[in-house]
């Protein structure tokens, strides 16, 4: 081959080579490039996730904080909903499986909680055709426009804590129903016929006058000792126009029947007692049996602040020389003495020579008759500082008096000294005791005591 040939060949192989290697070095620039690509789209990936999550984190902590918002909507659609498909082809009644949903899905949505079996039953019994959705409708139509169950301005709505960390339960908008579940509670035990000499009694002279009575308003109370009841019958006595205002009552006049313009209901005619018991509103108020018991035994025979000596100089006399097993024993009357004339089957033939002092340790059932007579609020004692104010504002009554300032803490239930009290109490005079109370507990709702009799 000529030189310069052999010449030419080697400068086009040079050249070749030259762009090949550069041509490597680009690829090798590329995909470097593309390698560092991927990774910076794999770390946005990552971050978008992240984020994704933390927003989806977001919406399911505030969905679950605020749950109630949503799902009484919802389930308030359900109801208005139903009416037309809850009948049968064949007729207008509900069917049975149908009702317990309805009623289920409808009361959840309204109160936000679980339904409990009285107010499922109250549903239910309203079931004729379409009078459920009607009787619910009202319910909610009720509830929305009382002014008590608005929230104010810039607040979510009605489902703000409350100090005792109860939620919806002790919010104002499910107030009215826990009062008709204690209704409903007390005439589903009147009908127990195993309860029936625990829940009823006649409408005697006894009864009627612990009934007292403001005609101007048309209001019946009925007195149950040792539950705050001094202070209802002063809101009556202002009530009743015999003293301008709360604070100008003395003390003395307010259980001075003869000073305090209370009349009670039994100084009226038959008629006239009748009358009343239909159309006035009528309640009273009830607190756990046994700290009611307490109660009792402490004011009337130990501190006795209104200074009655009768209590000890007759009474504990008389239940001490019955019922105390060591008759060595010179002390005055103890608590388990009490507990034991209590719970005694025969012991009303020492509460006839106690006459009317007896009120404040009788059963509720036998001071008030409530299977008998229908009332239309009953108070507790624990939660008295709700109840007190839907009372007045039921009754018509909030814009004229107000019920006296509750001490923080007082009416709350206080087992330690209830534990305390029965110590010295044998198990047998605790299970009469119960035996003798057991329809107050029942008809009121309070837990039986296991922890006592157990």
């Amino acid at each position: 081959m000529p030189l310069q040939a052999r010449k030419w060949k080697q400068r086009s192989f040079d050249v070749h080579l030259s762009c090949y290697t550069d041509s490597l070095g680009t690829i090798t620039e590329w995909l470097t490039f593309d390698n560092m690509h991927h990774q910076w789209l794999l770390l946005a990936a990552c971050f978008w996730v992240i984020f994704m999550f933390m927003v989806a984190s977001k919406f399911i902590t505030l969905t679950f904080k605020d749950p109630d918002a949503y799902s009484a909507k919802q389930e308030f659609l359900f109801l208005t909903a139903m009416p037309d498909m809850g009948k049968s082809p064949g007729g207008n009644r509900f069917p049975e499986e149908l009702k317990e949903i309805m009623c289920h899905n409808a009361i959840s949505g309204v109160t936000g909680r679980q339904p409990t079996h009285p107010l499922l039953g109250l549903c239910k019994s309203k079931m004729k055709e379409q009078e459920q959705s009607l009787f619910l409708v009202e319910l909610w139509s009720s509830l929305s426009k009382d002014p008590a169950c608005q929230a104010p301005e810039g607040e979510a709505g009605p489902q703000s804590s409350a100090p005792t960390g109860k939620m919806l339960l002790d919010s104002r908008l499910a107030q009215p129903l826990v009062y008709m579940e204690r209704l409903e509670l007390i005439r589903n035990v009147c009908r127990e016929e195993a309860l029936r000499n625990l829940s009823h009694t006649a409408v005697s002279k006894f009864v009627l006058d612990r009934i007292f009575v403001c005609d101007k308003h048309k209001i019946l109370f009925c007195q149950t000792p040792k539950v705050g009841n001094t202070q209802w019958k002063k809101v009556l006595i202002v009530l009743n126009g015999a003293f301008p205002s709360i604070e100008e009552i003395p003390e003395n006049v307010v259980h001075d029947h003869e000073k305090n313009g209370l009349p009670r209901l039994s100084s009226f005619s038959d008629a006239e007692i009748q009358k009343r018991l239909k159309t006035y509103f009528k309640f009273f108020i009830v607190r756990d049996p046994f700290e009611r018991l307490i109660s009792a035994f402490k004011d009337k025979f130990v501190h006795n602040p209104r200074f009655e000596p009768w209590y000890r100089h007759e009474i504990a006399p008389g239940i001490i020389r019955k019922y105390r097993r060591n008759r060595t024993e010179t002390r005055g009357i103890q608590f388990e003495d009490f507990v034991r004339y209590l719970g005694d089957p025969n012991h009303r033939w020492l509460d006839l020579q106690f006459g009317d002092h007896i009120i404040h340790w009788v059963t509720y059932v036998e001071l008030c008759a409530p299977c008998e007579i229908t009332y239309s609020v009953i108070g507790h004692h624990e939660t008295l500082e709700d109840d007190a104010p839907y009372i007045l504002k039921e009754a018509g009554i909030d814009h004229l008096v107000s019920y006296p300032t509750i001490p923080p803490g007082i009416t709350m239930y206080n087992k330690t000294k209830v534990e305390l009290y029965f110590l010295g109490v044998s198990k047998r005079d605790i299970r009469r005791l119960y035996a003798r109370f057991e329809g107050d507990f029942k008809l009121f709702g309070y837990q039986k005591p296991d922890f006592l009799l157990n």
